[in-house]
């Protein structure tokens, strides 16, 4: 599996009319969810190196007005659109743009030959896209978790067939692909995903119960979307991480440890057998990890800002309350459950989470739903594509069921 993330690539050529000397090596990028923060962030470094990178295409939700922004400014040659019905709207502003739309959309862009495909779509519709970026012959960034989440082992095995490199965005599994740099698999003790511990770290239950989604969406070190800050307010964004490290390089769930770090300087850290660890550190800018894996192996230069390590003082670390924070124990057992049990996680925390944030259940609902949905579940161990939607499908309808029970029977302030 770790071959699957460290096999080398070469860049597609891009030859301008300019003397030899001069011709200069581009690398063609896809990036799905482009008006997103991950999508936005990788623009930014895109833009502070335009000599270095040609955006193909882009995929947005339903942020029309960025989107057109965007294709103004990177002339893109295909975007498309998840609502099919903003096609129309999209094309009369886009000029020289094929528009595309719908999942259908997602796919047909993901599997155009470039030399990187950017996943930055949220939750599990980034799968299918992820699968035809990496059939198509694509090495992917990651920074959309759940698909391997959902079929960790799948996009492996398929990666490796193809001999594709999907190297992370998450700043955590950046972390730990960086600290790996030019060791042996074999000499790993375990990995520590450090986690700042959200907005409610050291919360008692009493103070959980009144949770608002603005607060939830309010984290105090990282600038995210809703969905990706209410998972890291529940912690279920480390129990996801932590299987998203399983498949990405290779390890057992032992040798997967949590550490909360509320600086969020320490990204993570690699415990070797003789007992020295190797951390990567950086501010809280997601331009760092994104840079990386754009330019991998080389890195680019972003600002001249430097993280003064006098001035952060002190650095602090602590086990997680999995009791307050039963997120990801539940995250845990799914792992060490295996089979299609991830994708019954993951399907009803996303129904879970979305039900949070339109104020349908209050925050603790949402770990409750994600039990009850697993302990009513049949898991399969087997491991084929279909196994896995159809488990995802039934969770979501399960989940359902329960939010609307939950819903009916807790008044939300």
């Amino acid at each position: 599996m770790l071959s699957a993330v460290l096999s080398g690539f070469m860049p597609c050529m891009r030859i301008k009319h300019l003397p030899p000397l001069f011709r200069v090596i581009m690398k063609k990028i896809t990036v799905l969810g482009s008006t997103g923060s991950i999508g936005q962030n990788t623009l930014e470094v895109v833009r502070r190196h335009p000599d270095q990178f040609q955006i193909h295409g882009l995929t947005a939700r339903g942020n029309v007005e960025l989107l057109l922004a965007q294709i103004k400014e990177f002339r893109p040659h295909y975007v498309s659109v998840f609502d099919p019905e903003l096609r129309e709207a999209v094309q009369k502003h886009a000029g020289h743009c094929q528009v595309l739309s719908g999942p259908e959309g997602l796919v047909e862009l993901a599997s155009q030959p470039v030399d990187l495909v950017l996943n930055a779509v949220v939750g599990a519709v980034g799968l299918q896209p992820l699968l035809a970026a990496i059939k198509a012959g694509n090495h992917v960034a990651a920074a959309n978790k759940e698909p391997l989440v959902m079929a960790g082992r799948y996009i492996m095995e398929e990666a490796g067939k193809q001999g594709v490199r999907i190297l992370p965005v998450d700043s955590e599994h950046s972390a730990i692909f960086q600290c790996l740099e030019g060791s042996n698999h074999a000499d790993v003790r375990c990995v520590h995903l450090t986690a700042s511990g959200g907005p409610f770290y050291r919360y008692s239950p009493e103070e959980m119960r009144h949770i608002s989604p603005a607060q939830a969406m309010s984290h105090p070190t990282w600038d995210m979307g809703a969905k990706i800050s209410v998972d890291s307010a529940t912690l279920m964004n480390k129990g996801l991480e932590i299987i998203e490290a399983m498949w990405l390089f290779g390890l057992e769930l032992e040798q997967i440890r949590v550490v909360i770090h509320p600086q969020s300087i320490v990204h993570s850290l690699v415990e070797f057998v003789d007992g020295s660890f190797l951390a990567q550190l950086g501010r809280a800018d997601m331009k760092l990890p994104i840079a990386y894996a754009l330019n991998y192996p080389s890195r680019l230069t972003l600002s001249d800002e430097r993280m003064d390590l006098a001035t952060i003082g002190t650095l602090t670390f602590d086990k997680p309350d999995c009791k307050t924070f039963p997120c990801l124990a539940l995250a845990q057992e799914a792992a060490q459950e295996g089979g299609t049990a991830p994708a019954i996680l993951n399907a009803a925390n996303e129904e879970a989470v979305a039900a949070f944030c339109n104020a349908k259940i209050p925050f603790l609902a949402i770990a409750e739903v994600v039990e009850r949905t697993l302990s009513e579940s049949n898991f399969s161990s087997a491991y084929d594509l279909d196994a896995v939607m159809e488990a995802d499908r039934d969770a979501r309808l399960r989940a359902q069921a329960h939010i609307a029970s939950t819903s009916e029977s807790t008044p939300l302030c």
